[in-house]
């Protein structure tokens, strides 16, 4: 069963829907993905990490061809890896080994937990021509990535050289199956120049249409950019606004000069994720086995902010950890949140 007759009413509410997403949903069938559903929930969610509850309302402004929605939201959801000094992950803690702060303020955590649960995943390549060397050593790794992550994860292939594409069909948006997946990886050739940003910007997007509320992006580049349409600022400012956690690999090659590790230490440390610099492109599988594990390990919690103010600042946020027996433990999350402006209103994706 088609869904246009959804569709056609989304539009006519107003809502700021990014094409790119709406014309996908709008082609597809509502027995694979209820995609309609999921659309109107990431116009609400998906640019910002306080997740909506409750409250939101949408009556909507328009000023030319943009348009914005007013929203009141009242929880921040985290997602925290914890390790001790010998940087190993550590598992069995619960609520009260945790301390939750925003902009050094003490914040009360509302809920706490510690599963195993199915993730939404994009892999974005770079595949720009330095990359061909390395390209198999890649693809390899993407899979024992899947290998080792939760059977029931949502995956989906991002390739980008001075292009960006998807590397499944349009009728299959996710794929929980190997055959699939490699075949998703291998279908694209490694040439040109490269557009990091605009892959980035288009995972974000996709990532949005998944069914899971954790979302994950691993993105396995040098750093560099010399063909995006968007900037650097925009990017990060997405990924600031988005509740993807990115893990960044970085695979640089001497002779290139566009290398850039501080973007994705950046993106990594934004989002609460983390960025790896193999010394060859062979330790890149190791490295996806444990990026896997980390996120089958990960606690998830939340809680309401004590500062109401919808004053479009960024909110500075810390996790801390500590528990008998298990001496110094440091916690990785995302950084922080910017709330939402005075309006009320979010804008579109760059």
């Amino acid at each position: 069963m088609k869904i246009e007759p959804e569709c056609k009413a989304m539009k006519a509410t107003g809502l700021s829907v990014p094409h790119m997403l709406l014309s996908r949903a709008c082609s597809r069938s509502m027995s694979n993905q209820p995609l309609f559903s999921i659309i109107l929930l990431a116009v609400l969610i998906a640019q910002n990490p306080r997740a909506r509850s409750q409250e939101a309302a949408a009556p909507h402004q328009r000023s030319g061809d943009n348009y914005t929605l007013r929203v009141k939201s009242d929880l921040v959801i985290l997602n925290a890896t914890v390790v001790d000094r010998h940087n190993a992950l550590v598992s069995q803690l619960n609520a009260d080994n945790f301390q939750i702060y925003e902009d050094n303020v003490p914040q009360k955590i509302k809920n706490f937990s510690h599963e195993d649960v199915p993730v939404t995943v994009g892999i974005v390549i770079d595949n720009s021509g330095s990359m061909a060397p390395k390209r198999n050593d890649v693809i390899d790794a993407a899979l024992s990535f899947a290998g080792s992550s939760n059977p029931k994860d949502q995956m989906f292939v991002v390739h980008f050289n001075e292009h960006v594409s998807l590397g499944l069909s349009a009728k299959t948006p996710f794929t929980d199956r190997s055959d699939q997946l490699q075949l998703a990886l291998a279908s694209f050739r490694a040439i040109g120049e490269t557009a990091l940003y605009d892959g980035i910007a288009a995972a974000l997007e996709h990532l949005q249409l998944g069914s899971y509320d954790k979302k994950v992006l691993i993105l396995i580049s040098d750093g560099g950019d010399n063909a995006s349409k968007h900037t650097l600022a925009q990017i990060v400012e997405l990924a600031k606004r988005s509740n993807a956690i990115i893990y960044a690999i970085g695979i640089f090659d001497e002779q290139d000069g566009d290398q850039n590790p501080n973007v994705l230490k950046r993106f990594a440390k934004a989002t609460g994720g983390e960025a790896f610099f193999p010394g060859s492109s062979k330790d890149i599988a190791p490295i996806c086995d444990g990026i896997a594990h980390d996120i089958r390990s990960q606690y998830t919690l939340s809680y309401i902010p004590t500062n109401k103010a919808d004053d479009g600042k960024y909110r500075v946020i810390e996790v801390r950890a500590s528990a008998a027996g298990h001496g110094r433990l440091s916690v990785r999350t995302r950084a922080g949140y910017s709330s939402p402006p005075a309006s009320g209103s979010i804008g579109q994706l760059p």
